[in-house]
């Protein structure tokens, strides 16, 4: 059975965007979309849904109002923070609430799926564990920061042992010289292409580069067709 989601987003084509990459996880269907605090916890006094994409700058109501109102009334579904709040104050209330993710807009598909499998992982062992050892709990415990607290500086890195699983040192270097030499915003395949190496790998690369801030991503609405995600060397 798959896992009900609920989205809150007054932005129809976030909300839009938002769908699809939840319609593309087998495990998840949304139940219904919210445009604002209100709409969802009436929505949620009828309905229960396993996890809630939240939003926090929001008319009325914002997220981290709303949140508060979902725990409040003991609401027991999940949440993950959609926002373009980037500041420590913001992140470090809604962590206080009890979020298991927090995702910066504009976001890329497979970092959206990480924190679909955040939840997927936690809600296994918790309903598979009765009693949970200390294994799972430091396993549920790490999922929840495993995002927010990388040791790591990319600019910094010098072995192949610092860092994490399939990246590689050359082709992160590759990545990133091309990034130097070309300053301008970039699609995946304007990457990829001159770099000799896959789309699915560049993804990888590119999500990792953005989590430790050497990139910027942000959405391109005016393809004609689905939204595409641009890159550019982060100067700031």
């Amino acid at each position: 059975m798959a896992f009900k989601v609920l989205i809150v987003e007054d932005d129809p084509m976030v909300a839009m965007i938002n769908e699809q990459y939840v319609g593309k996880n087998k495990n998840f269907t949304v139940s219904a979309t919210c445009k604002s605090g209100q709409d969802a916890l009436d929505f949620l006094k009828d309905n229960k849904v396993d996890l809630i994409l939240l939003d926090v700058f929001m008319p009325y109501m914002d997220g981290i109002e709303t949140l508060k109102k979902i725990r409040e009334q003991k609401i027991d579904s999940e949440v993950i923070m959609v926002t373009a709040a980037n500041d420590a104050s913001t992140l470090e209330e809604t962590m206080h609430l009890g979020v298991i993710d927090y995702l910066i807009k504009p976001f890329a598909f497979e970092r959206f799926q990480i924190a679909l499998e955040k939840f997927i992982n936690n809600n296994k062992m918790l309903t598979e564990n009765s009693i949970l050892n200390q294994s799972c709990i430091d396993n549920i415990i790490s999922n929840a920061g495993k995002t927010n607290e990388r040791s790591l500086v990319v600019n910094n890195l010098q072995t192949e042992k610092d860092l994490p699983k399939g990246i590689q040192l050359k082709t992160l270097t590759s990545i990133k010289n091309h990034f130097s030499k070309n300053p301008n915003w970039q699609t995946v395949e304007e990457i990829a292409e001159p770099l000799g190496i896959s789309i699915v790998t560049a993804r990888h690369y590119l999500t990792y580069l953005e989590e430790e801030k050497f990139i910027k991503a942000d959405i391109n609405y005016k393809t004609g067709g689905r939204p595409s995600m641009l890159y550019k060397k982060n100067h700031s």
